[in-house]
C-alpha cells in the first residue's frame, strides 16, 4: 500500500495542485516557511517538494543569494513543479529519494519537508539522511498530518471509501498520510538518528475551497487513490460525487470550510551522534 500511496504519476500532480494546493497545502506551506525565515545562514534542501507549493514560499522567505534545492522521488511531481514554477529564479530541481539523498554530508543549513515524510516507507532512514546532510547546528523542519479524526476533510473521504470498498485496501489509503502522528514515536526516531532540541507543535488551520466538489476531485483524482479505484473498474466520477456529498455534509458547499490539524517538528543535530564523524 505504501508504494502505491506514494505513486503520484500521470495527471495526479495537476489535480493535486489545482484542487488541493490553494485550499489545503498553501496555509501549511506559509506556516512552515515563516518558521524558517531569518534564521538560516546556508543552503536549504527541500525533500518531497511535490508540486512546489512550499518551494515557492521558501524562495520568497529566504535571502536572494541562498541556495535552494527542491527534490522529490516522483519524476511526474518534479516535472510539474519545474514547469509550473519555471519563472521562479534560484531553485535547483533534483529527483531524489528522501531516504537516499545524493548530497554530501554536512552540506545544508536546513532540510525542510512539507507533508511528505508520511509517505517514506522507512522514516528512520529518512531522518538519518537528513541528519547526515545537515551542517552542525542546522535545522530539520517538517510537518505531518495529525490523526485522521482531527482532519474532517480526510475523514469524510475515508468514510466514503470504506462504505464503497469494505475490506479492500483502497479503503485503508488514509492510513498512510494520516498514520504518522505519534509524538512519542517521532521524538524517539529523531533521538535514535542523531537529533536533539526537538520541538513539536500542533498547528490548526482552516481549509477553505470554492466547493466541496473541488476538494473531492483533489482527494480522488489528485492522489494515488485514483489508481487503486481504476484498478477495480469503478468510475472515478461516481466516487467523487459520493465524496462531494459527504464533504458538503461536514463542511458545507460554496464555499467548503473545515478546520484541519497538522504537527510541526523542528529538530537540530545532537552535538554528537550519527553523521557528525564522532
Amino acid at each position: 500500500m505504501t508504494k502505491v500511496a506514494s505513486s503520484f504519476s500521470g495527471s495526479i500532480p495537476e489535480y493535486y495542485d489545482t484542487h488541493m494546493g490553494p485550499a489545503i497545502f498553501e496555509p501549511y506551506a506559509a506556516n512552515l516557511a515563516q518558521r524558517l525565515a531569518g534564521g538560516i545562514a546556508g543552503p536549504v534542501l527541500e525533500t518531497a517538494c511535490g508540486t512546489g507549493i512550499l518551494t515557492r514560499r521558501l524562495r520568497a522567505h529566504l535571502e536572494a543569494g541562498t541556495r535552494l534545492v527542491a527534490t522529490d522521488l516522483s519524476a511526474a511531481m518534479l516535472d510539474y513543479a519545474r514547469t509550473r514554477l519555471a519563472d521562479l529564479p534560484g531553485v535547483e530541481w533534483r529527483e531524489a529519494d528522501a531516504a537516499n539523498l545524493p548530497f554530501s554530508s554536512a552540506s545544508f543549513a536546513a532540510v525542510v519537508c512539507q507533508l511528505g515524510l508520511m509517505f517514506v516507507p522507512d522514516k528512520a532512514v529518512a531522518m538519518r539522511e537528513a541528519r547526515r546532510v545537515l551542517m552542525p547546528g542546522g535545522l530539520y523542519l517538517f510537518n505531518v498530518w495529525d490523526r485522521l479524526e482531527e482532519n474532517p476533510h480526510g475523514m469524510a473521504s475515508s468514510r466514503v471509501l470504506k462504505e464503497l470498498f469494505p475490506g479492500d485496501p483502497v479503503a485503508d489509503f488514509a492510513k498512510v498520510p494520516y498514520g504518522f502522528h505519534d509524538q512519542d514515536l517521532i521524538r524517539a526516531l529523531l533521538d535514535a538518528n542523531g537529533f536533539g532540541e526537538v520541538v513539536i507543535e500542533k498547528v490548526n488551520v482552516e481549509i477553505r475551497s470554492p466547493s466541496a466538489k473541488s476538494i473531492a476531485i483533489g482527494a480522488i483524482r489528485g492522489t494515488p487513490r485514483s489508481l487503486l479505484i481504476q484498478e477495480r473498474g469503478v468510475s472515478l466520477d461516481s466516487v467523487i460525487e459520493a465524496v462531494t456529498a459527504e464533504l458538503a455534509r461536514v463542511g458545507g458547499d460554496h464555499p467548503f470550510r473545515v478546520n484541519s490539524q497538522a504537527i510541526v517538528v523542528a529538530a537540530r543535530p545532537a552535538k554528537s551522534g550519527i553523521g557528525d564523524g564522532s
